[in-house]
C-alpha cells in the first residue's frame, strides 16, 4: 500500500493561523492532499485558503450546506468523507506540523503491515504570554513510555502513562470502518472519544514520543481554555462510549472499565439515590447487552452505595 496522506484541517475563524497550518502540511512529501473544511467562518479565513488553493492544487476547500457552522466533529467527518488517500492525519487550524512529520510513521506502517495507526508526541507554541509552569506542562503531550497495542485502552483510560494528541496521530482510512466517525453530539473531546474507540478495536503503535512532530498553537481563544465546557461533556463522552461498545460487541471486561469511569464522574455527584437508580435503568435500556449481566448488578447504585446507605451493616 503506497503511503500517501490526506490531512484534514477544520477551521472556524482562523484567519491568523490557517496559512501556517496548511503550508506546513504541504511541506510534507507524503501529503498529496490538504482538505480544509471551512466551518462557516465569518472572518477572512476563506480568502486566505482560497489564495493557497490557487497556488497549490493539493489544497481542497469544502463547506457544510448553506455555509453552516456545525462544529469540529462534523467538519472532521466531512473531511473524512472527501479524503481520497489510504492514510489520514488531522491538524487543527491553529496548530502546525514540524519537518519530517510522517517519515517515521511511514517506516512503521511498512514494517508492521497490520498496524492501523501510529501516534506521536506534540509540543506547544505560545502566541501569548505564559507562566513557566504552563510552558512546562504543555512542553510535550505524549505517552511516557512504549505501550503494547493491547494495553493502550486501559492505559489511556486511566491516564497511567500520559496521553497523545490527534495532531500526532496517523491512521489508515479503513480504521473508520471499525470505529465509525467522530461523534457529532459532542461539542468537545470528540478526539478523545474516537481515540479510545480506536484503542479498543484496532492496532495503534507508538511512534516518536521523546520529541514533537507537531506543535499546538496556544492563544487566548483556544477551546481548551473553557474548562467548564469540557466538564459538561465528560459524562456524555463515557456514556457514548458505553453505548457504542455495547453495540460493537466489545468484551464486557472492557465495558467494565468504561462503567467504572462513568461511575466516578456521574454517580459521585451526590444526587439522590432515586435519581441515580433512574439514570442507571435508562442507561441499561439504551445498552440492552448490559441487562442480566454481572455489570448490571455491579454498577446498580444501591449496590455501589451500599456502605453509604447501610453503614450499620459494615461496622
Amino acid at each position: 500500500m503506497e503511503f500517501f496522506v490526506s490531512v484534514i484541517i477544520p477551521v472556524y475563524n482562523g484567519e491568523h493561523f490557517i496559512e501556517k497550518a496548511v503550508v506546513t502540511a504541504l511541506e510534507q512529501p507524503e501529503v498529496s492532499e490538504v482538505i480544509v473544511v471551512n466551518d462557516g467562518s465569518t472572518d477572512n479565513t476563506l480568502q486566505v485558503v482560497e489564495k493557497l488553493r490557487i497556488q497549490e492544487q493539493r489544497v481542497q476547500i469544502f463547506h457544510h450546506n448553506n455555509n453552516q457552522n456545525k462544529g469540529r466533529p462534523a467538519s472532521r467527518n466531512l473531511g473524512l468523507k472527501k479524503a481520497t488517500n489510504n492514510f489520514i492525519a488531522f491538524l487543527d487550524a491553529d496548530d502546525f506540523y514540524l519537518e519530517n512529520r510522517f517519515e517515521n510513521d511511514k517506516k512503521i506502517f511498512k514494517e508492521y503491515p497490520n498496524t492501523d495507526g501510529v501516534y506521536n508526541a506534540i509540543g506547544a507554541h505560545f502566541y501569548r504570554d505564559a507562566e513557566p509552569l504552563e510552558i512546562e506542562k504543555l512542553k510535550l503531550t505524549t505517552v511516557t513510555s512504549k505501550i503494547r497495542p493491547e494495553d493502550l485502552f486501559e492505559t489511556l483510560l486511566y491516564y497511567k502513562k500520559g496521553h497523545f494528541s490527534i495532531d500526532g496521530l496517523t491512521v489508515k482510512k479503513s480504521i473508520f470502518n471499525e470505529t465509525g466517525y467522530f461523534d457529532e453530539s459532542l461539542k468537545v473531546s470528540e478526539d478523545t472519544h474516537l481515540i479510545l474507540k480506536m484503542a479498543l478495536k484496532c492496532q495503534l503503535h507508538v511512534g516518536i514520543i521523546d520529541r514533537p512532530v507537531a506543535m499546538r498553537g496556544v492563544h487566548q481563544s483556544n477551546v481548551f481554555n473553557n474548562e467548564g465546557l469540557y466538564e459538561e461533556n465528560k459524562i456524555r463522552v463515557y456514556e457514548s462510549l458505553v453505548f457504542w461498545a455495547s453495540k460493537s460487541k466489545v468484551d464486557l471486561d472492557k465495558i467494565d472499565h468504561l462503567l467504572n469511569i462513568l461511575w466516578i464522574f456521574k454517580f459521585r455527584r451526590n444526587e439522590s439515590i432515586l435519581k441515580n437508580v433512574g439514570y442507571w435503568l435508562l442507561l441499561n435500556m439504551k445498552s440492552p447487552r448490559l441487562l442480566l449481566t454481572k455489570l448490571s448488578i455491579k454498577y446498580f447504585p444501591v449496590v455501589r452505595l451500599r456502605k453509604k446507605l447501610f453503614p450499620f451493616l459494615y461496622k
